[in-house]
């Protein structure tokens, strides 16, 4: 009973459309409507700058760190933080407040694997930030993430996260399948050009 608890509260948090609020508030845009249409950070810092999508990148890291952190408190079973992690993931992606749509998931998965395996979550984001500084692709250092996350669990000992870290890859694969598809027709936006 008491996991549904957990993952009730981790989808929840999970679903809180951080993004459209900053939108709203602060550039008094819907920011789905706009840009990707994406309720995610890279497109509240394209339509509303660069402090605002900082902003929301950072809320939509923590409501995927603090149900998994406070998940970790209450019990070490791997499943039982494994299925809370996915929670707060879904939520994001699946959000109860965008008639079960959301954001692409980059940023809550980067939240749930600080909190899970700091180590492999730093190695992963710095192969994010080198790809986009080189390809100014924000979605090519997205996938590039997804791949590097369930490699360095592995490497560097956090076994355990394995699975989720390889459920979390297929995930993001497919939220950003979008993406892929103008990356592979030569259409994708890119930070260093102006489209």
């Amino acid at each position: 009973m008491l996991w549904i608890f957990w993952l009730v509260f981790a989808y929840f948090l999970g679903s809180i459309p951080f993004g459209l609020f900053i939108g709203k508030i602060c550039c008094n845009l819907d920011i789905r409507n706009e840009g990707s249409k994406s309720t995610g950070a890279t497109n509240v810092a394209r339509l509303c700058g660069f402090k605002y999508g900082v902003a929301a990148l950072i809320l939509d890291v923590a409501k995927g760190f603090i149900p998994v952190l406070m998940a970790c408190q209450y019990s070490h079973n791997w499943i039982f933080i494994s299925l809370v992690a996915a929670a707060a993931v879904l939520g994001h992606v699946f959000s109860i407040f965008l008639d079960m749509k959301g954001g692409k998931a980059v940023a809550t998965t980067i939240g749930v694997f600080l909190a899970l395996a700091p180590v492999a979550t730093i190695y992963s984001i710095i192969c994010l930030l080198a790809v986009i500084a080189l390809s100014g692709f924000v979605s090519m250092g997205s996938l590039t993430f997804a791949v590097a996350l369930p490699f360095f669990s592995l490497i560097t000992g956090s076994i355990g996260m394995v699975p989720l870290a390889c459920s979390m890859t297929v995930l993001l694969f497919w939220t950003h399948r979008d993406n892929i598809k103008r990356l592979a027709k030569g259409q994708e936006n890119s930070w260093k050009k102006k489209k």
